[in-house]
């Protein structure tokens, strides 16, 4: 019998490859595209992937369409403000319940991903194409299967720095250093109630990083590791009126 498909969706902006000549360039059809692309190449049949926009209705993440995404991917940058409270109220109750969530690049400002850390999210950036070189430093991990070496590179990124003001992440499982000499916690994981999630830095619009292997690979590796388990999680409290075992002096 054939495993269930993954089914994930891919949210962007879509608003730097309709605005700029430079991201249309590298993105012409949006990078929500581009990770999806990239996504059903590396699965195949094991996943399923929709792409849902900004400017869609409900920003494409109606109930029903977050009723069957098991995984979303969150790429964001410049509107993070116009992304409506009732939506990332409705994404946030989706991971506490299991939804997996890929938070990817400058999606680190997104009202989602700062609400689930509890932080501001801030960091250092600078633009200057420079060489990025991501460290594998948890070479066990599922999300990091199939990397050869120590380490992989991207010949030109945004660099991102420390300190970067986020919750101490479960695993480590990525570091990145600059040409430039800053570092960064570049692949990170959190569990928030039964949710997974993966914040991973590389992605900036003017570069094709998500065209590169080993971004696609982290990412699809990613899908894999953050899609639900069988595991049970009570969001709500419960008033339990019948004790396990007897308690002391309590009337029969």
């Amino acid at each position: 019998m054939s495993e269930t498909p993954i089914r994930v969706t891919v949210w962007n902006e879509f608003l730097h490859e309709r605005s700029e000549p430079r991201v249309a360039h590298t993105y012409p059809e949006g990078i929500h595209a581009a990770i999806a692309e990239g996504l059903q190449q590396s699965l195949g049949a094991a996943v399923v992937v929709r792409t849902a926009t900004l400017e869609q209705p409900e920003h494409g993440l109606s109930d029903d369409v977050l009723a069957a995404t098991d995984v979303i991917v969150w790429w964001g940058h410049m509107a993070h403000d116009r992304v409506s409270d009732a939506t990332v109220d409705k994404v946030q109750q989706r991971v506490l319940a299991g939804m997996g969530l890929l938070v990817l690049h400058s999606g680190h400002l997104s009202k989602i991903f700062r609400r689930l850390m509890g932080t501001s999210c801030q960091l250092l950036w600078r633009e200057a194409g420079e060489r990025e070189r991501l460290w594998i430093v948890n070479p066990s991990h599922p999300i990091v299967e199939g990397l050869s070496g120590e380490y992989f590179e991207l010949p030109q990124t945004e660099m991102y720095g420390e300190y970067f003001d986020i919750a101490p992440p479960d695993e480590l499982i990525l570091i990145s250093w600059f040409e430039g000499g800053e570092i960064f916690r570049s692949g990170c994981t959190f569990r928030r109630g039964k949710g997974k999630i993966f914040y991973f830095r590389p992605g900036h619009e003017t570069y094709p990083i998500y065209q590169d292997a080993n971004v696609r690979r982290v990412l699809a590796n990613a899908v894999r590791w953050a899609a639900p388990g069988g595991s049970r999680y009570f969001g709500e409290g419960r008033q339990i009126v019948e004790p396990l075992s007897p308690i002391s002096g309590r009337p029969a």
